[in-house]
């Protein structure tokens, strides 16, 4: 892994931290909210016992609300380069309340491809096996292989940082969407296996999260495998100016 800097880990509300970049800076936008329905999920069935993961001792995270979608997704357009995609994790409740938001924002919706984990997690009536990937597009691009399924088989983590994705469903997404020394950003990085995706496969990764817990585990991560942390993308304008005004 070369020593040339190569990933920024920042902790702000997912919003905020979008605001903060300048416009049409962001070459991919790989992304999983902790999704209202989540607290559903737990308030029912198996998932009433999960209150941190085995495997660490981070608390079960921050829910985004989905009457925040509408500024979320107006902002992930703003900051995308033209010609590039946007990936929502999600579970097929919010996938209905998700779409139309971010199509009002700009965006094109192909469709929701399908991560099949090949075991049941949660829920109560038909326990969920799979969760959606919802794939938008500002303006057009052509993806890298036409040939790849709309189904990922890939077995979910266990025992790892809360609902932790696996970086081999990130690799995929991000080799079809973006090329080499690309900037991949994740406003909601969670245990920051999008960003140990986007390093393995040569692009740069700019993440964000509102748990200190989560940019610490994320951190400890991109640094194990070799990475170098510095800043990659200066604040927008606006920004510089609100801190230069506050140091006087």
């Amino acid at each position: 892994m070369t020593n040339a800097p190569n990933f920024e880990l920042r902790q702000q509300d997912a919003v905020a931290f979008l605001l903060g970049l300048p416009d049409e800076s962001v070459d991919l936008l790989v992304t999983d909210p902790a999704y209202e329905s989540l607290e559903k999920h737990r308030a029912v069935g198996t998932t009433t016992r999960l209150k941190q993961s085995d495997g660490s001792s981070n608390p079960w995270f921050s829910v985004f609300p989905n009457a925040r979608f509408g500024e979320l997704f107006t902002e992930v357009y703003r900051v995308l380069k033209r010609d590039t995609h946007f990936y929502l994790m999600c579970d097929p409740e919010t996938a209905f309340i998700a779409k139309p938001i971010a199509e009002q924002a700009g965006f094109k919706f192909w469709k929701p491809l399908v991560w099949d984990k090949g075991s049941i997690g949660m829920g109560y009536h038909y326990r969920a096996r799979y969760e959606f990937v919802l794939f938008f597009e500002k303006g057009k691009r052509k993806l890298a292989d036409l040939g790849i399924a709309d189904v990922f088989n890939i077995p979910r983590i266990r025992g790892g940082y809360p609902a932790e994705k696996p970086a081999a469903l990130s690799e995929i997404l991000i080799k079809q969407s973006s090329d080499e020394g690309a900037l991949v950003v994740d406003p909601f990085m969670g245990s920051g296996s999008t960003g140990v995706a986007a390093l393995g496969l040569g692009r740069l990764f700019l993440g964000n999260d509102v748990a200190g817990t989560s940019l610490e585990h994320a951190r400890r991560r991109l640094l194990e495998l070799g990475g170098s942390e510095a800043e990659l993308l200066a604040p927008a304008a606006h920004v510089r100016g609100q801190m230069q005004l506050a140091l006087g």
